[in-house]
């Protein structure tokens, strides 16, 4: 018999080192030396937790003495699941009867999860229910003799979609659908807290097996996946020892049966494996990668995690590579159907599995290269939901980033705090706001889309921009000049998954200029809506007459000679008077003989002018658009020609 540390006799438990040096000895060592000595033979005697933290010892290394008892307890307890699923395949091996291996299978349940009593049930496919077949600690009649209907109760939940649950407390929950047949039975029992595990082979489903308490107490997920095993090996071994008892060739398919067994007790100690890998990944801080490739390495073959929107965010091993026309061959594997369901699916040696979080996509997991038994499938999805975890770890990590980002921005385009502070809260996220750049404010479709508009403004603009939002938009300030040409960019990027407008203002040249260029741009973009140009990009001097009106500084010199710059030129060379003659031209209404009156020449020499004008504009300049832009800058300029002369004469 075994005594531990604390009730071992002076002469059983080992010397410590002050006992060995002495009296004299002991009052020179230190008091925690002592301590710690102790704490040291506590472990060595294999000591529970609870022993270890009650020793009064330093801090430091008390944690390390719980943290080693502890992880041993861990251990412990995952190597007697396994030896005890190991035990019950043995002991159902040798069933000769599917009453006796019924029998052993709530007696083991019930010894395994420490429960009050454990029972099965087994489906009638006749009559499309499940029925008590076998218990062990039950006492009373009613409740031996029950019968399930599928959806019914907590059993029927787990008969009709084939998943496990549990309940600490049956009566308060409303999951399940209670009946009074089921209720009566189950309150003469007295029974609580129940957990239910399907039994099921090859998709056949067999029934279902339980494990109840006459008590409230909840349910850890290592005794559901404990029970879980355990109804899969005596799923397996009823569905052989009923072929046993109907055919004379079943020797050979018991051992068929055990060799499963045997695999899948392998497959036990693997997924132990893999959970330990992806568990230690994360708690270390790994990222997707670190995921991807132990997935890879676990499994053999390749690995490859895709985002949300289809993209390769991760990959390990030799996974088939994008095509010279750029086109991804796994992109159509992120739409497989049955990926919803948050399943394992397969097509043509690729297998999938989603990665969601709250009901919400954020990427898939595709492996190849192999074959996936039973329990390698079981890890690629553990790996979807560990992946799923990291990414929402760095989504968190992401958007504490942008909030920050966030107020920079709307401290800069409101000018909020003093010039100092607006320059160094911008310098410090690495954006200089001294060098020529250009503000540009994004507009999307979705009214729920907006961080995805973010994220997707920050990957087009580039690591040297800084992206944030005001007041509904997104504004990215860009390093460079061509504020047409940006905005013109940054729209057919992010034109390829979503409809998104841009309008371009700039270049800016200081953090105190940041604000007016915001102004102009929040109204380009709205004239480029209002003006049917929903999904482009483009700057306020791009709109023409309607660039004049969003600008914050209108340049009505600039307007006027972008449309009529080659007619004045040709006017101050040639000493000819082309604009006078489209100045009567417009205002006869497009008529040459009318407007050659008014000029008193020839009808002729009207024409030959409209050729010559033609022939410097381009053959569109009739076209009403255009000619609406030139009668605006021919107006225009005679504004400027009137000003100009009453300043003179002032």
């Amino acid at each position: 018999m075994t005594t531990s540390p604390e009730t071992r006799t002076p002469a059983q438990r080992p010397s410590t080192s002050s006992e060995r040096l002495g009296g004299a000895g002991r009052r020179e060592q230190p008091a925690q030396l002592d301590q710690v000595v102790h704490l040291l033979e506590l472990l060595a005697a294999d000591a529970p937790v609870a022993t270890v933290a009650a020793v009064e010892a330093p801090v430091a290394a008390r944690e390390l003495a719980l943290r080693i008892a502890s992880a041993r307890e861990v251990h412990r307890k995952r190597e007697a699941g396994l030896a005890a699923l190991l035990d019950t395949a043995r002991e159902l091996a040798t069933a000769s009867d599917p009453g006796s291996v019924l029998d052993a299978i709530v007696r083991r349940a019930r010894r395994l999860v420490g429960t009050d009593l454990a029972y099965l049930t087994l489906y009638d496919p006749a009559a499309g229910d499940t029925f008590m077949r076998a218990t062990d600690g039950s006492v009373s009649a009613v409740f031996q003799s029950v019968r399930l209907a599928l959806g019914a109760g907590l059993g029927g939940l787990v008969a009709s979609t084939h998943k496990p649950y549990w309940t600490a407390d049956y009566w308060s929950d409303e999951r399940f659908r209670h009946t009074g047949a089921i209720d009566g039975a189950v309150g003469e029992e007295g029974i609580i807290a129940i957990c239910g595990t399907p039994l099921i082979v090859e998709s056949n489903f067999v029934g279902v097996l339980f494990a109840a308490n006459r008590s409230s107490r909840p349910f850890t997920r290592e005794e559901v996946a404990l029970l879980g095993n355990l109804a899969t090996l005596a799923a397996l071994t009823l569905v052989q020892t009923r072929a046993l008892a109907d055919s004379e060739g079943a020797l050979a398919a018991l051992s068929v049966a055990h060799e499963t067994v045997r695999q899948y007790a392998e497959g036990v100690e693997k997924a132990a494996a893999a959970h330990d890998r992806f568990a230690s990944l994360v708690l270390g801080g790994g990222g997707v990668d670190d995921i991807t490739h132990a997935l890879a390495e676990l499994l053999g073959g390749w690995a490859v995690l895709v985002d949300e929107n289809g993209r390769r965010k991760s990959s390990a091993g030799p996974a088939p590579t994008v095509d010279g026309s750029g086109a991804d061959p796994l992109a159509a594997l992120d739409a497989l159907p049955g990926l919803e369901n948050g399943r394992l699916v397969e097509r043509d040696g690729v297998y999938a599995v989603a990665v969601t979080a709250a009901r919400e996509r954020l990427g898939t997991i595709l492996v190849g290269g192999l074959s996936l038994i039973d329990s390698d499938q079981r890890t690629v999805e553990r790996a979807g939901v560990v992946t799923a975890l990291v990414l929402l770890f760095e989504r968190q990590a992401a958007d504490a980033r942008q909030s920050a980002r966030n107020r920079l921005v709307s401290d800069l385009v409101s000018s909020r705090g003093s010039r100092e502070e607006r320059l160094s809260l911008a310098r410090n996220v690495g954006f200089d706001p001294q060098r020529s750049f250009c503000l540009l404010v994004l507009r999307g479709d979705d009214p729920n889309g907006h961080r995805a508009l973010l994220i997707s403004a920050s990957a087009a603009t580039g690591e040297a921009s800084l992206v944030g939002s005001h007041d509904g938009d997104v504004i990215a300030l860009v390093p460079g000049t061509d504020t047409d040409a940006l905005a013109r960019t940054v729209a057919a990027r992010i034109g390829k998954r979503t409809c998104v407008t841009v309008a371009g203002a700039g270049p800016v040249g200081d953090v105190d200029d940041i604000a007016k260029a915001y102004e102009e741009g929040h109204r380009t973009v709205a004239a480029l809506i209002a003006l049917g140009h929903r999904g482009t990009g483009a700057a306020a001097t791009q709109l023409g007459f309607a660039g004049l009106i969003v600008g914050s500084e209108p340049d009505v010199y600039a307007y006027v000679r972008g449309l009529l710059g080659p007619v004045l030129d040709y006017d101050e060379r040639r000493g000819t008077d082309l604009v006078g003659t489209l100045v009567a031209y417009f205002a006869s209404g497009g008529s040459p003989r009318h407007a050659a009156g008014s000029l008193h020449v020839h009808v002729n020499t009207v024409s030959q002018r409209l050729e010559r004008i033609t022939a410097l504009l381009g053959e569109s300049w009739q076209q009403p658009d255009h000619s609406l832009e030139l009668q605006l800058a021919l107006r225009l300029r005679a504004l400027q020609a009137s000003s100009h002369a009453g300043t003179a004469r002032s």
